[in-house]
């Protein structure tokens, strides 16, 4: 089949523990090899993930693109850390997406989508997404000026893809995919709460249906479901050692296309899920850890041989 990359977040570490990863998933042998450990010092240890763990990945020029909370770092395919950048207006970064050689960035602290521009290597532009009640409009600012939004998490935004066919934007608070063409914006599809990583997926669209603890595929006349894995209860460690208390067995969330049917997904404690959505069964699942703190977060296919 292929190779996956994967980060992680593990929610409830203390300083100077690991509060997540990088990992290599080798399909075929059914090995999984963790590249860079992050327990970096210097970050905010409130609650949730806060600015625990890495988030979303991309590739360009035989770089490796990483989102933290607020900084993108860029490796190597050896995993040397080659340099980073970092924005006023980046907190609480979840997934990244790469198109037309830009990297945009969905930074949830600020409700907004920032924009890097990959050749230039500079942030470039900023779109903030305010709402009122069901109604969104998307504002455009300047990242590198004092005249941006504040910072309020109000739709928890935790999902950018981009394509041909446009920007499409979801979170936690939104309940749908939102169509993003500044000023404007429209509504793909409505979703339900507490999702991840939803996307448009051949006829319809792909997500984590992280509340019901399934991976969802729903076209305008059929829907699929499959279940998250979850594990002997006995088994699980670092029980009742997350003081937010929201570390929990299967939470899905990381989620890549590998081909027409099938669909590697994430969960908690770090699994990944592949899924045949043409056959509707779940095909193999490889288990990184067994603490139930830590829960993939980013997940694409390995380009690089």
């Amino acid at each position: 089949m292929t190779k996956l990359i994967a980060t992680s977040v593990v929610r409830g570490s203390y300083q100077g523990e690991s509060h997540g990863g990088i990992f290599l998933i080798d399909l075929d042998k059914k090995q999984a090899f963790q590249t860079v450990d992050w327990n970096k010092m210097d970050i905010d240890w409130q609650g949730r993930g806060w600015d625990r763990g890495l988030r979303g990945i991309e590739f360009h020029d035989d770089k490796i693109y990483v989102a933290a909370s607020d900084e993108i770092f860029v490796y190597s395919p050896k995993f040397e850390l080659v340099t980073s950048y970092r924005n006023q207006y980046l907190k609480h970064c979840h997934e990244i997406s790469k198109f037309n050689g830009h990297l945009f960035i969905s930074s949830t602290g600020f409700d907004s989508i920032v924009v890097f521009n990959l050749k230039a290597e500079k942030f470039v532009s900023g779109i903030h997404i305010e709402t009122n009640g069901y109604r969104y409009e998307a504002k455009n600012f300047d990242p590198n000026s004092d005249q941006g939004p504040i910072q309020l998490n109000k739709l928890h935004i935790n999902n950018i893809y981009c394509n041909k066919d446009g920007m499409f934007i979801s979170g936690l608070n939104i309940e749908a995919i939102l169509s993003v063409k500044s000023p404007k914006i429209g509504v793909v599809v409505t979703l339900p709460k507490g999702t991840h990583n939803a996307r448009p997926f051949k006829d319809g669209v792909l997500f984590n249906d992280t509340n019901s603890n399934a991976v969802r595929y729903i076209t305008r006349n059929d829907q699929t479901a499959l279940r998250v894995p979850k594990f002997d209860p006995g088994k699980l460690t670092h029980i009742g050692l997350d003081e937010s208390s929201l570390a929990r067995q299967g939470f899905g969330r990381g989620l890549c296309v590998i081909s027409d049917n099938l669909v590697a997904a994430g969960s908690s404690p770090s699994t990944v899920t592949i899924h045949d959505f043409e056959a509707q069964k779940t095909i193999e699942t490889y288990n990184l850890t067994m603490d139930v703190r830590n829960a993939i977060h980013g997940l694409e296919v390995w380009p690089f041989d």
